[in-house]
């Protein structure tokens, strides 16, 4: 097992699951559970300050992942529906 595996079993008594890529493999294949923790990233990313590394401390960055995620979820449950992609704006070129 790797350090990050073996820490999070005795740190946090969580289970790190690698998902490898098969052997074999020509092309792109949706990989299990790997999306799950793109999206996330995505999620988090979309906020301003987490989109480049600016803090020197690493706490500073874990507490503002932890107010991205509280904003997206505050958002999702004042929404009170699914989320709905927005319509593409079109602008006439006419003048």
């Amino acid at each position: 097992m790797g350090r990050l595996v073996d820490w999070a079993a005795e740190t946090l008594a969580t289970t790190v699951e690698i998902v490898r890529k098969p052997a074999g493999q020509v092309g792109f294949v949706v990989l299990p559970k790997r999306w799950v923790i793109e999206r996330r990233i995505a999620w988090l990313t979309a906020h301003r300050r987490l989109a480049r590394d600016y803090e020197p401390d690493p706490a500073v960055s874990e507490v503002l992942v932890g107010w991205a995620a509280i904003n997206t979820m505050t958002r999702r449950l004042d929404r009170g529906r699914p989320a709905t992609r927005q319509s593409r704006r079109t602008f006439s070129t006419s003048g």
